[in-house]
């Protein structure tokens, strides 16, 4: 059996997609639950993988009063807690706007996907990072079932509590039948699950990791995880733009170093 630690775990929508793909989940840490990940340490060599979505608001646009430094922090201690447990893989999700985490010997790989990416109506922007020791890339396929959108006003979002009524607000995010969470008050309750992954996405991507050793197409060259045709090396011209950009970055990126409460060196949370 492959244990999965989550960190961050929130009400455990990601949890659930992976344990839906035969993984173990052992829940770490969350605020939610009166945890704390800096007093929280992973025992190395017994985790496949860890899984987590440290939270997003300081790396948001539309937070006017970001704390960059409580969020690299955060980030700072999830690629602790990866390094101190060891795994063969990770997988992060955050906001497009998120600095990339990088763990030493894992390479990783950054994924953007929309809720139409994965059939749903509704078009919210979701953020992944990927990385594993044999540096191997995920293939993410996309599949565009649906050509319409709901409008922005009608979107899961964490502050949807005063709109949407609980039934169809969970079934946006792909849980049927609806969440009861009898411990939560009616604003806590649109915030758990709309921080949350939407369930297709989650489980997109734990099919994704299991396949993961699997053939699959040739991927696209700016590591977004489609596949390109032919003798192509970018999926979409966004895909170009973003390769380009890459290559004309500094071969050192620019980062910020935060230190843990340890005898380690500063982490490095990569611009």
């Amino acid at each position: 059996m492959h244990l999965v630690l989550s960190l961050f775990p929130g009400i455990g929508l990601l949890d659930r997609a992976f344990e839906e793909a035969g993984f173990c989940v052992v829940r770490g840490p969350d605020t939610l639950w009166g945890g704390d990940i800096r007093n929280f340490h992973a025992a190395p060599s017994h985790f496949t993988g860890i899984i987590g979505g440290p939270p997003c608001q300081d790396f948001s646009a539309a937070n006017r009063r970001a704390r960059p430094q409580r969020g690299l922090q955060l980030l700072s201690h999830f690629a602790r807690v990866v390094m101190e447990a060891q795994p063969d893989w990770f997988l992060l999700e955050n906001v497009p706007r998120c600095p990339t985490v990088n763990v030493p010997d894992m390479v990783t790989q950054r994924i953007d996907l929309t809720g139409h990416d994965v059939g749903m109506r509704q078009w919210r922007l979701r953020h992944f990072q990927f990385a594993a020791i044999d540096g191997a890339q995920l293939y993410v396929p996309r599949s565009r079932r649906v050509t319409h959108h709901i409008p922005a006003a009608c979107m899961a979002t964490a502050t949807s509590h005063s709109r949407t009524r609980w039934s169809t607000f969970c079934e946006r995010q792909g849980i049927t039948p609806a969440l009861s969470l009898p411990p939560f008050t009616r604003r806590a309750k649109y915030q758990a699950v709309g921080n949350g992954v939407p369930l297709p996405m989650a489980r997109l991507l734990a099919w994704a990791i299991t396949h993961r050793a699997e053939s699959h197409p040739p991927l696209c060259a700016c590591r977004c995880g489609r596949a390109v045709a032919g003798r192509a090396i970018t999926a979409t011209p966004g895909c170009r733009k973003r390769l380009e950009r890459q290559k004309s970055a500094s071969q050192e990126p620019r980062h910020c170093a935060i230190s843990d409460a340890s005898d380690r060196p500063p982490l490095a949370i990569y611009a």
